[in-house]
């Protein structure tokens, strides 16, 4: 077998892409699929729309270079976490969208959690703070709302999955997921990887509509029908995950900051569960096989390149995500004007779903290009940010921060990220990380890779920025992103 394959299922588009034995693309496919805002605060997706667009994807990649199923030696999947679909068994046919990982309609049931069984009572267990973000709470919503699903849930008719397992089993039938996506429900126990009973009481889920969790790269099932009848599906993890798997980050200590739709930072922590105190979340990071699993801390950003694409839809200042750069570079500085993108409150390490976004220190002065350059600096702060607790509850300090994501195309902000973070900022030669992490993970599987070295021989580093900010002036516009951040707390009531 040549290749190996990896759909991508992100927050707003599907890709398809494959690999060859160096880890270099050798096909790419993408398309976006709608952002569904039925009010304030809600964020959905159409599930079957996300089904058409995968499909739709990887035929494109594999027609456009003259490939066949017989070509791939196995598919890994790596997907947007947290978000939550609810299907028939029977009919295969969703009760409703898909519920975003950044809608907030769950906001009060956060609170009466918090009240319930103490605050983020399940955090020991599950490594996570109770917040909008993860799909316990969605899961529950939706088990409340929707006529007849809690009833079809006791009779086994009604099935959960995160994205990974929606499309596993429209391309399957296999209802599984792996231990990184379990680890974001707010289901699973850390300890014993598996669904926690007592949380599934307390929300009243029947444990039957879950799907069977297990590694990260093993046998998950074989497709079915279509273009890729017969490739068997052999990695499934969460995207933040596979981007650490992608950047070979096997080795406790090391980290990566993937910039996307939100921003997502990963230290791998070993064998070992280490607790946060400083607002990160512990999560598992992979398993291979039968490795032990590994876990890690995690920094959670919500807006980052949301932002630059709210820039173009809404405010219309720029026509296409790349001029955001451009646009920046036309002033020197941000002329005062500092942007927090609390759109669906703050993530990591504030976690205030009271928060709203604020544009501040605003001068007759400033312009469009002062806005552009906000909405950049506001993505290097929010790493800051996190990279501060990271370091704090881990008591390692980074030499090197390895990044990927589309935003780091942009060099003005690659640049002022080094000048944030003081130290050296690299970005490997296959940007995709995070679809090459689902490729490795289905590959060590499949047998296409023998070992994790043999992985690690592929990571070659393409560009790296120095830090060359003076210290003076990194801290005062530090300073005055801190307290704009002040500012956004306590938006709503």
């Amino acid at each position: 077998m040549k290749y190996v394959a990896a759909i991508d299922q992100g927050t707003t588009s599907s890709r398809f892409l494959v690999f060859d034995q160096q880890g270099r693309i050798v096909a790419i496919a993408q398309q976006e699929h709608r952002q569904i805002y039925p009010q304030p605060g809600w964020v959905e997706h159409d599930p079957e729309e996300i089904v058409t667009k995968v499909k739709t994807v990887a035929a494109e990649a594999l027609i456009g270079k003259g490939l066949t199923a017989a070509d791939i030696a196995a598919i890994g999947v790596t997907n947007q976490r947290e978000t939550t679909v609810v299907w028939n068994r029977h009919s295969g046919k969703p009760y409703y969208n898909a519920i975003v990982w950044q809608d907030t309609r769950t906001d009060a049931l956060v609170k009466e959690m918090n009240s319930r069984f103490g605050l983020n009572a399940w955090q020991e267990k599950t490594g996570l703070p109770f917040a909008t973000y993860f799909s316990s709470l969605k899961l529950k919503w939706l088990l409340d709302h929707v006529e007849g699903l809690q009833a079809d849930a006791e009779k086994g008719d009604a099935l959960f999955g995160t994205i990974d397992t929606w499309l596993l089993w429209k391309h399957t039938g296999e209802h599984k997921t792996d231990v990184t996506n379990a680890s974001r429900t707010q289901l699973m126990n850390l300890h014993t990887l598996d669904w926690d009973e007592e949380i599934l009481a307390a929300l009243n889920i029947p444990r039957a509509m879950l799907p069977s969790i297990q590694p990260s790269s093993g046998f998950f099932g074989t497709i079915g029908e279509g273009s890729f009848k017969g490739i068997p599906v052999m990695g499934i993890l969460g995207d933040q995950q596979a981007a650490l798997v992608g950047q070979t980050c096997f080795d406790a200590g090391q980290a990566k900051n993937t910039y996307g739709t939100g921003c997502f930072m990963l230290m791998n922590t070993g064998s070992k569960i280490v607790p946060s105190t400083k607002g990160l979340l512990t999560t598992v990071a992979y398993q291979l096989g039968k490795t032990p699993v590994q876990y890690a801390l995690e920094g959670s950003i919500a807006i980052t390149g949301a932002l630059v694409q709210w820039c173009r839809d809404n405010l219309g200042i720029i026509r296409s995500s790349a001029e955001i750069e451009s646009l920046a570079a036309s002033v020197p500085d941000n002329g005062g004007v500092c942007f927090v993108p609390a759109f669906s409150g703050l993530y990591a390490p504030y976690w205030r779903s009271d928060a709203r976004g604020i544009i501040a220190g605003l001068t007759g002065f400033a312009t469009k290009g002062h806005i552009a350059r906000a909405v950049l600096e506001a993505t290097a702060y929010q790493t800051l940010d996190v990279l501060q607790a990271m370091e704090a509850d881990s008591g390692i300090q980074l030499d090197v921060l390895n990044v990927d994501g589309g935003m780091t195309a942009n060099q003005l902000l690659m640049q002022f990220q080094a000048d944030m973070v003081q130290v050296p900022v690299q970005r490997p030669q296959v940007h995709e990380t995070t679809c090459l992490g689902a490729a490795y993970a289905a590959g060590l599987a499949a047998g296409y890779w023998s070992n994790l070295e043999s992985l690690r021989a592929n990571h070659q580093i393409q560009q790296r920025w120095q830090p060359a900010m003076d210290l003076p002036t990194r801290n005062a516009l530090y300073a005055s992103w801190k307290k704009a951040v002040e500012k956004s707390f306590g938006w709503l009531e």
